[in-house]
């Protein structure tokens, strides 16, 4: 049954709330109560009362007892409550007049379990249901700057959240101290998502991440997001493939300089080179590329902040991208896109009909 104070908009601020139930599988529901700015009352079993905030009363044993406790408060939240109980808050409720709403309880299984989860490129309505459902069911969410979070108070409701963000150069938390936050937070018996930009497996540390957890006999899944290596590129109106200009592209990191033989055999695969991360080597890249035989007025885009207000596309050759990239400030978070797909980027539709058919043309000379 839906929980109404969230459903239908009920404003329990100040209001007298009970919840029935043990602490632990309450914990989701009195969190949500608690930031809704209710007044709580517990009545639990043996558990230990979570949260400051809420007032301990004693679990009723007759139907008088009951009455007495639901006669206090203005709302009843079922939680995890014994058969033979049921009916008699039930009827309590019925006769106080006091509104009876039902609550799925959290689990409390031991050892908890980590979800590594893909939050895509930044915007939050690039999520997965999958990846949603696993935040709504979120114990702690462990976070960073890449991921969408500006909406984690409403994705995962009553979850706790802990920002474990990196920036380029700095590691808030080293990547070491996070993988055991992880394990830790599921040996307690939490439900753990740990929030990545983009897929976890597509240069985010998820594989390390995931062998932390089997290393130490913790259940992990995994669920895919939607990466930047292709979402940024298509926001900006570039296809990384397209028929008989580019049937390939390759996803590489730019943290690290590239070797000359990675340079070379980039330039023989031909296709779509993407870059992530690679605005700090672009120097290398481009005069290596060219180097090992790449055209000098092969087009590159540097496409910054995708998926923010502040999205910026700038188009240059690789001959020039390096002195057009310090006129105009180019920065991390970018991607870079190289490969005749990036002429549509200024392009109109009949345009770009024209450079797709010019280019296939080229592909075919070479």
């Amino acid at each position: 049954m839906p929980n109404p104070s969230l459903d239908i908009g009920l404003n329990v601020t100040g209001r007298r709330v009970l919840i029935i139930g043990g602490s632990r599988p309450a914990r989701r529901v009195i969190a949500r109560y608690c930031a809704a700015g209710a007044v709580l009352y517990l009545a639990a079993d043996t558990y230990e009362v979570p949260n400051p905030l809420v007032r301990a009363v004693a679990w009723p044993h007759s139907p008088s007892a009951w009455r007495d406790l639901v006669s206090a408060v203005d709302l009843v939240v079922a939680v995890d409550l014994p058969a033979h109980d049921d009916p008699l808050l039930v009827a309590a409720c019925a006769e106080k007049a006091v509104w009876l709403t039902r609550e799925a309880a959290a689990p409390v299984s031991r050892p908890g379990h980590v979800t590594l989860v893909g939050g895509g490129p930044g915007d939050g309505d690039l999520l997965t249901v999958a990846a949603l459902t696993a935040l709504r069911g979120a114990d702690i969410v462990y976070y960073d700057r890449l991921g969408p979070h500006d909406r984690l108070d409403e994705w995962a409701r009553g979850a706790e959240l802990v920002n474990v963000g990196k920036h380029p150069g700095h590691h808030a938390v080293p990547q070491a101290e996070i993988e055991q936050l992880l394990v830790t937070s599921a040996r307690a018996g939490l439900t753990v998502v740990r929030l990545k930009g983009g897929d976890p497996f597509v240069f985010g540390r998820g594989g390390e991440e995931m062998a932390a957890c089997r290393a130490a006999g913790v259940p992990v899944t995994v669920i895919s997001g939607v990466t930047s290596a292709i979402a940024v590129p298509a926001l900006a109106g570039i296809p990384v493939t397209h028929r008989e200009v580019s049937r390939m592209f390759t996803v590489l990191s730019g943290h690290v300089p590239l070797s000359e033989e990675e340079l070379a055999h980039l330039v023989g695969l031909g296709g779509t080179i993407v870059v992530l991360m690679g605005v700090g080597t672009l120097p290398h890249l481009t005069s290596g590329l060219a180097r090992h035989g790449m055209r000098t007025d092969m087009p590159i885009a540097i496409i910054e902040r995708g998926f923010s207000e502040q999205q910026r596309t700038t188009v240059a050759d690789i001959e020039t991208v390096v002195k057009v990239a310090g006129e105009v400030g180019a920065r991390s978070p970018a991607v870079l896109v190289i490969g005749e797909v990036v002429r549509l980027a200024q392009r109109d539709d009949a345009a770009a009909v024209e450079v797709l058919a010019n280019a296939a043309t080229l592909s075919g000379q070479r």
